[in-house]
């Protein structure tokens, strides 16, 4: 009688994609890496090296499985004929306002006028800066002369004098504040502040094609959990910031933006997926679709539960 081989358990290799260094997502992936192999059990991660701008388009495409996307890009995606969902938790919305240590602007109302220096134009971060500018009274298309290009040349134009202010997420910002300017607000924060919520404002969560998440119902939920467990060590144990530096693009010698990290950035990592978190999303999609950012609400729902607490 022939020996029974075991049956070994199947494996599924997933495309994730891996944020791009020197954003704030960068550091997501090596914590993962990092992890014991009992919670990768059955999945083989193909890590796949992307900028946030290119991300939804290779997800619609098909050759990322996972990768980030914000409730706007995914609506508007969804209504030109893609079918994507958020699964997962991402990051929270880490956009300042930042000016020269010098400058006599303290609000984002005393820009009104000004040059000012922002990320790409069809970016996440700068259509959810427009919602939440204009909710504190700035219209980013008509109050202030707007230059778009990445972080780090908005960091040139900033500090040659170029713009008054710039509009940067983390850990730009962090750079920057480091070198002496001086942030004047922060935009999640105040989101919160107009609408009375302690829930920090949502950018972007784990994104795929809504049929991969109903095939791979388990995988997605453990890849939601691996994120969220990220996340967590990150809250847990701040320092973790600093000592991942280098994958925040940081160079080893600004000491003074490596010391500020953990202060500045524990909070940018999101660590709920629940039903308060949703609402919250839906209302910063409607806010969205009511300035005028996004050009209808959704048609059908693009949230999808992820049980990250393993229940």
């Amino acid at each position: 009688m022939p020996a029974i081989r075991p049956v070994r358990a199947t494996t599924l290799t997933v495309r994730v994609a891996d944020t791009a260094t020197g954003n704030a997502g960068a550091v997501q992936a090596r914590l993962i890496d990092k992890m014991p192999a009992a919670l990768k059990e059955g999945l083989n991660i193909e890590w796949v090296s992307g900028n946030p701008g290119q991300m939804q388009v290779q997800l619609v495409s098909g050759s990322l499985d996972v990768a980030f996307s914000g409730a706007i890009g995914t609506v508007d995606l969804n209504a030109r004929g893609a079918d994507l969902v958020l699964f997962g938790p991402g990051t929270n919305f880490h956009i300042r306002w930042v000016v020269r240590g010098d400058s006599p602007y303290f609000t984002p109302r005393d820009l009104i006028g000004k040059r000012i220096a922002t990320q790409a134009e069809g970016s996440e971060q700068y259509k959810l800066s427009r919602v939440i500018a204009a909710r504190n009274g700035v219209d980013l298309k008509r109050d202030v002369e707007v230059i778009f290009g990445p972080a780090t040349s908005n960091l040139a134009l900033f500090e040659r004098g170029d713009v008054e202010a710039v509009l940067v997420p983390e850990p730009t910002a962090t750079r920057l504040v480091a070198r002496g300017a001086r942030q004047i607000a922060h935009l999640g924060e105040l989101w919160q502040k107009e609408n009375k919520s302690d829930i920090p404002t949502f950018l972007v969560g784990l994104a795929a094609r809504r049929r991969w998440v109903e095939e791979n119902r388990n995988a997605a939920t453990q890849i939601a959990r691996l994120f969220a467990l990220a996340n967590r060590s990150i809250h847990d144990r701040p320092a973790l910031l600093s000592e991942h530096a280098a994958d925040l693009g940081i160079p080893p010698g600004e000491t003074d933006a490596i010391g500020l990290l953990p202060q500045r950035m524990a909070g940018t990592y999101t660590t709920t997926w629940n039903k308060s978190l949703f609402d919250l999303i839906e209302c910063q999609t409607a806010l969205a679709v009511e300035s005028g950012v996004l050009r209808q609400a959704p048609e059908k729902s693009f949230l999808v539960a992820s049980s990250i607490d393993g229940s």
